[in-house]
């Protein structure tokens, strides 16, 4: 299965447009969050709409940028996977809305407690590995290479990190640090963050099934 994977559109919908070949060649898309540009929550719903027309197969959580209830709206569509456990094909998704408090000046800032807490119809069934689990995570796991600000300083979550450490989800996909592009390994869990789609920004991938062992190939990190 082929996977198009974006975060932070921040409300740059042409960029969807832009990506059209890729949305067509892909079974599914995966949406790390920030609908709304920032400080202009008003603009989250025109840009879920034109993403819901780009592809039939969309998996969301929410952003630090979009409003507090906005996960209803994506609910609505049948998009969310914030607090949830979806199946597709065999594999199991879910997701972490909102973003670590840290400016104040967005309006879905939650504590690392809270944002740990959206994963909990995983944690509930006790320690195990999840080979075929998918989680995306808008606020990324701390000490990784997605987590970095420009002066170089990590500003992830510890406790999302503690959870792929513990669970070993099969990839995870954050965003919410636009410069901090990359893909890295925690554990055996492979984690990516496309950078902002606002910025040109997206990754593609493929997952296969081998010897009954989910497998993530051509992870690659892309720019329009």
């Amino acid at each position: 299965m082929k996977f198009l994977i974006i975060s932070d559109l921040h409300a740059q919908v042409e960029n969807l447009e832009k990506l059209e070949s890729q949305f067509k060649e892909s079974d599914a898309v995966l949406f790390a969050g920030d609908f709304a540009k920032f400080a202009h929550t008003e603009t989250g719903l025109p840009s879920l709409e034109k993403l819901c027309k780009m592809h039939e197969t969309i998996f969301s959580v929410t952003g630090n940028c979009d409003e507090i209830d906005f996960i209803n709206e994506t609910e609505k569509r049948d998009i969310s996977v914030e607090k949830q456990l979806v199946s597709f094909e065999g594999l199991m998704l879910t997701g972490s809305g909102g973003g670590s408090k840290f400016t104040g000046t967005t309006p879905n800032e939650r504590t690392d407690e809270e944002l740990y807490s959206d994963l909990h119809l995983v944690t509930e069934q006790g320690e195990q590995e999840w080979n075929n689990l998918i989680v995306l995570m808008h606020n990324p796991p701390k000490d990784t290479e997605c987590d970095k600000i420009s002066n170089g300083m990590h500003v992830g979550s510890p406790l999302l990190k503690e959870f792929i450490e513990k669970y070993q989800p099969l990839l995870v996909v954050t965003g919410h640090i636009h410069e901090s592009a990359g893909i890295c390994k925690v554990g055996k869990s492979t984690v990516v963050n496309p950078g902002a789609l606002l910025e040109g920004k997206y990754a593609t991938c493929e997952i296969i099934k081998t010897n009954g062992e989910w497998e993530i190939k051509n992870l690659e990190l892309k720019t329009l």
